[in-house]
């Protein structure tokens, strides 16, 4: 992997990017933007995977990281928990349904293997400046 001097830089926080954005969009229309309760509630776990991958990148650690990765991603999962009630009480479409399911499990796999190649490597991240011995 190659070095990624910026957490814009990570493919997995621009695809969480993306998948925000779009739930916002479809939250606003119509018969959605009157649940205020789910709508909120896929909003914030929404935006929390982005987030929380942005703030295990910037805590500078590789522990911490990869604690902040297993955050975003049970937030991916959340997402998609959130997107059968909506498809359940016909907020969206199923078609909808299987581009933003889809879009969130591609996302689960690149923080689930960003956490591997975390694990795997000796770097201990940008606090520390050097590889473990």
């Amino acid at each position: 992997m190659a070095t990624i001097k910026r957490f814009e830089d990570l493919e997995a926080w621009q695809k969480a990017r993306e998948l925000s954005n779009y739930i916002y969009e479809i939250t606003n229309e119509s018969i959605f933007s009157k649940d205020y309760d789910l709508r909120g509630q896929i909003r914030r776990s929404s935006g929390s995977v982005m987030d929380n991958i942005a703030e295990g990148f910037e805590r500078g650690g590789k522990g911490e990281f990869i604690q902040f990765l297993g955050m975003a991603k049970g937030s991916a999962g959340e997402v998609k928990s959130q997107l059968y009630r909506a498809l359940d009480r016909e907020y969206i479409t199923q078609p909808t349904f299987v581009h933003l399911y889809s879009l969130t499990d591609q996302i689960g796999k690149m923080i689930q293997g960003l956490i591997g190649y975390l694990n795997n490597t000796a770097i201990k991240g940008s606090k520390y400046k050097k590889e473990k011995e």
